[in-house]
């Protein structure tokens, strides 16, 4: 078990939180309050062990409350204490976003074509972001939306309701993508192809890409299928596969739709990691 004030880790500890993503992670945390001189109190659990207990919940998907204290070093609670309090501070979408620079600067993110897609999952707690989902009988749902660039990279994610229809969030996905940096000039914002199934078919939102400087290559409804689009945008399939491998995101637990974002935003970065580690 590590010891509290050294945050010394465990084996397990140490492969749930590698130094790479530590690194990152570590240089975005908030500062924490000084401790009291009178009373301090118990010494809080270190940062790292507390970010392994998060990542065994999300690769895991146990409980919160079955989270081994033994193995991990901390509890869940306390685990789910930090997850608030950095989701709260906005950390993930950061660490997306210096990772998204990172991938930019050694050439490892295509962004001239990208492609856009939904996926229901079931949300066994009612919450904000939940609905009844036509794909399951209309029982409480939540869909995650998803943008990706040509490798499958993930550029932003949001969460819907069940009951949400995938065009609604095809310019908040624009609008989510970070402005990224990495090379000299102006951060990128903006894909200039967007691939999309014929759910995104209509033609007012092709216009609103259009004149974003958007080439909309969406699908068409009614029309027979090999249109062709399918050899690039599955990509974003492989991706919400990808996604669906940390088990906590398959089916939605949290109540607070922040913290299911914040859960998805990690599993976002933690993909942009394996992709910048191929570059070593």
């Amino acid at each position: 078990m590590p010891d509290r004030a050294s945050g010394t880790l465990s084996d397990v500890s140490a492969d749930l939180v590698p130094d790479d993503l530590w690194e990152r992670i570590a240089a975005l945390l908030p500062t924490r309050p000084a401790r009291r001189h009178r009373h301090p109190g118990r010494l809080p659990v270190s940062d790292r062990v507390a970010l392994a207990g998060i990542m065994y919940v999300l690769r895991k998907g146990v409980a919160w409350r079955d989270v081994p204290i033994q193995v991990v070093g901390c509890s869940g609670v306390t685990a789910w204490r930090r997850l608030r309090h950095w989701t709260e501070a906005g950390v993930w979408p950061r660490l997306h976003e210096v990772l998204l620079a990172e991938l930019r600067a050694v050439g490892l993110l295509e962004m001239d074509d990208s492609a856009i897609d939904g996926s229901h999952v079931r949300a066994l707690k009612r919450g904000d972001h939940t609905g009844p989902s036509p794909v399951d009988r209309g029982r409480p749902g939540s869909k995650h939306h998803l943008i990706v660039d040509r490798h499958g990279s993930p550029l932003a994610v949001t969460l819907t309701g069940g009951h949400r229809h995938d065009v609604t969030q095809l310019l908040p996905l624009l609008d989510a993508i970070p402005p990224i940096r990495g090379l000299r000039g102006r951060p990128r914002t903006r894909p200039r192809r967007l691939f999309a199934d014929r759910g995104y078919d209509f033609d007012k939102y092709r216009r609103l890409l259009w004149r974003r400087g958007i080439k909309p290559l969406i699908a068409r409804r009614g029309v027979a299928h090999g249109s062709g689009l399918g050899k690039t945008r599955w990509v974003v399939e492989r991706t919400f596969a990808w996604l669906h491998q940390f088990k906590r995101l398959r089916i939605r637990y949290e109540v607070r739709a922040d913290l299911h974002l914040g859960l998805l935003q990690l599993a976002c970065s933690i993909i942009c990691l394996r992709r910048l580690r191929t570059s070593f």
